[in-house]
């Protein structure tokens, strides 16, 4: 069996300052063994890291649409943010990708899917995030772990970390895969595992956001996300 975090960001995200370089070190060291980046809108630290992680990494993307935010798992290619939900699913599943909600029941998020939307795509849900360890409080992962249940939907978690000390809070804890259809294989054994992350990581998080946008501005043309080469 085999930990892997299915939820995280890096300086990729408008909202964190990991480096791939501070992220590598620390994963090992948390008790992980593999790991899914999955920056806001946006592949290219993904693929990157993929490339020079000694451990396990799952490309991915946390893609806000017109009504929520839906992760895509084992991406190789970017879906740009903004589109409808259904298509945003769509071209996941084109890339034979895994549909992972995030945080479904947080209502302190905007960015969380609608529930009208959720019901609507029930159906079609890879993996429902029961554990978030940055979700406020601990009643909306019961709610999120109820529906998934319910809904016979297959349960996942994530450390959320936008700070490489927050890695090793959330995991799903599985059989060892190597590819997007053995980690689907797998999934039906998996055992999540999970505790909350100090409310100060959101303290963090802002301070970290207004640091990229000083510095953004300071640079006059930068990108909104910040560092990277782009992927599309």
């Amino acid at each position: 069996m085999i930990r892997v975090d299915l939820h995280s960001h890096s300086c990729y995200s408008k909202d964190s300052r990991s480096t791939l370089e501070e992220i590598m070190r620390a994963v090992p060291q948390s008790g992980l063994h593999a790991l899914a980046l999955t920056d806001h809108d946006e592949l290219a630290g993904a693929l990157e890291l993929q490339k020079q992680a000694p451990f396990f990494v799952i490309p991915g993307e946390e893609i806000k649409t017109q009504t929520g935010e839906v992760i895509g798992l084992f991406l190789h290619e970017w879906i740009p943010p903004g589109l409808a939900y259904l298509e945003t699913i769509e071209r996941i599943r084109e890339q034979g990708g895994i549909v992972y909600v995030p945080h479904p029941f947080d209502r302190v998020r905007g960015s969380r899917v609608t529930r009208d939307q959720l019901d609507e795509v029930a159906g079609q849900i890879d993996i429902l995030e029961v554990f978030n360890a940055r979700n406020a409080l601990p009643r909306y992962n019961r709610q999120a772990e109820e529906y998934a249940r319910s809904h016979r939907i297959l349960a996942g978690a994530g450390s959320d970390a936008h700070t490489v000390s927050e890695y090793g809070a959330a995991y799903l804890e599985l059989p060892r895969f190597d590819d997007a259809e053995s980690f689907r294989r797998a999934l039906p054994s998996g055992r999540w595992h999970g505790r909350l992350s100090s409310p100060l990581v959101h303290l963090r998080t802002r301070i970290d956001v207004l640091q990229k946008r000083r510095q953004a501005a300071g640079r006059g043309a930068a990108s909104p996300r910040g560092v990277g080469p782009a992927t599309r």
